[in-house]
């Protein structure tokens, strides 16, 4: 029996996977997600015979080119490339999944960051020919060094196209030892190496015969079982609750109505919780959770709801909410590292928008502390000061309001933000607290 009809007998729900295939250029990542989705039934018959009809179809014979599903632009067909990140989404009787190919070029290494920000697992692609002498291209050590700073948690490597190197053993070891080497240079302590053939299908969604010395599970097993136990043993995060906006009805009278709307980005709200506004340090305690038409006794990470407080407190768009026995560190100055996305360098000399969560502040870049620099995998000094598009650094910033942040490693959602150019309003970098 299959994989996927095995999973109907287990009965349970493993949630959401939010992933990213990452690697480089025809490394084969289209294919890989194309045959995810054809196998595990995610495919409509009208896309299969739009394919099938496809002008730029590149399999011979009747084959099905699976890297059609996700290339979608009309440049990404002809050129047979990736260009911007697409979204795919299918599910099994055990989880939801959330897909999104990445492009593998270096000039497009910015599509990979934005797909990667919000990625519970990634699967860095490996061309088994093109690595067969335990050789990594500079990509594959880019993206998953990217994946590391932005803290994915779950790496999956596929070295796909062992179909091409005649499913030799000897190859799958030497590249699987090469990237254990690039893991501990990068200190990712896990990570899942898997054989398969994306075009062919085999450990993609079944088991295959090809490969009696491998005795681990087919990539959608795999997935489908990612990081359970770690959600089950791991504690509850802090609370960081994001004003969006201040909803005020029925100011005339008495019993006039005052709640702060938002998402819970981390944590869990109740009524009677003793809470702190950030950054201004007043406490109150929530008085009552309003979901859109009835009141809640909890609100956990992801929910959208209205807070009503016990007394009435100055609070804007843009404060966050935190549990007053575990605030977040409140500041104006900060340590962090910005994948620069941007055609125009950094300019220190320039002030730059700062999105973070629900408020938009100004921001200076003081210093460029170090670089890093993906060949050698590791910081060297910034003598020039500045970032080129798709380059690392670590550089310390300033903004003009204090803001209510965390470490990105311990959450996500309050140690991240953006940096948009003041001029042309360009997204210039994504950057992440340490």
């Amino acid at each position: 029996m299959n994989a996927v009809n095995d999973s109907f007998l287990s009965g349970a729900d493993n949630g959401v996977l939010r992933l990213i295939t990452a690697g480089s250029v025809d490394d084969g990542k289209s294919t890989l997600i194309g045959r995810l989705l054809y196998d595990s039934k995610g495919v409509f018959a009208d896309q299969l015979d739009a394919i099938a009809r496809a002008k730029y179809k590149r399999v011979a014979g009747d084959g099905i080119d699976f890297a059609l599903l996700t290339d979608g632009l009309e440049a990404e067909r002809e050129q047979g490339i990736t260009i911007d990140v697409a979204y795919r989404y299918f599910s099994t009787p055990l989880r939801k999944f959330i897909v999104a190919d990445a492009p593998g070029h270096e000039q497009y290494t910015r599509n990979m960051v934005t797909g990667a920000s919000t990625a519970d697992a990634a699967i860095i692609l490996i061309d088994a020919t093109r690595a067969a002498d335990g050789r990594l291209l500079p990509q594959t050590k880019r993206h998953s060094t990217i994946a590391r700073l932005l803290g994915i948690r779950h790496i999956v490597v596929a070295i796909n196209k062992m179909d091409l190197v005649g499913w030799d053993r000897a190859v799958f070891e030497r590249i699987r030892d090469a990237y254990a080497e690039l893991a501990r240079r990068l200190d990712i302590a896990q990570f899942h190496v898997l054989p398969l053939s994306a075009l062919e299908g085999d450990n993609v969604v079944n088991p295959s015969a090809r490969t009696p010395w491998y005795d681990g599970p087919p990539l959608l097993s795999l997935l489908e079982q990612l990081g359970q136990a770690e959600a089950e043993a791991a504690p509850s995060q802090p609370l960081r609750f994001p004003v969006q906006w201040v909803a005020r009805h029925g100011g005339a009278s008495a019993d006039d109505f005052r709640g702060y709307a938002g998402r819970v980005a981390s944590g869990v709200l109740r009524p009677g919780d003793e809470i702190v506004i950030q950054p201004s340090g007043v406490t109150a305690r929530v008085q009552q959770v309003l979901a859109f038409d009835h009141e809640v006794q909890e609100a956990v990470a992801g929910d959208s709801v209205t807070v009503v407080l016990d007394r009435d407190v100055d609070v804007s768009r843009g404060d966050v909410l935190s549990h007053a026995a575990a605030p977040a560190r409140v500041g104006r100055e900060f340590e962090a590292e910005l994948c620069w996305l941007d055609a125009q360098a950094l300019n220190p000399a320039r002030k730059y928008l700062l999105k973070h969560g629900t408020r938009l502040t100004s921001a200076k870049i003081r210093d460029v502390l170090t670089q890093r620099d993906i060949h050698e995998l590791q910081e060297v000094d910034n003598a020039s000061g500045a970032l080129a598009m798709n380059e690392i650094g670590r550089v310390t910033l300033t903004t003009r309001e204090a803001l209510a942040v965390d470490r990105y490693a311990d959450a996500p959602a309050t140690g991240a933000f953006i940096l948009i150019d003041e001029a042309t309003h360009q997204t210039a970098a994504a950057g992440m607290l340490r």
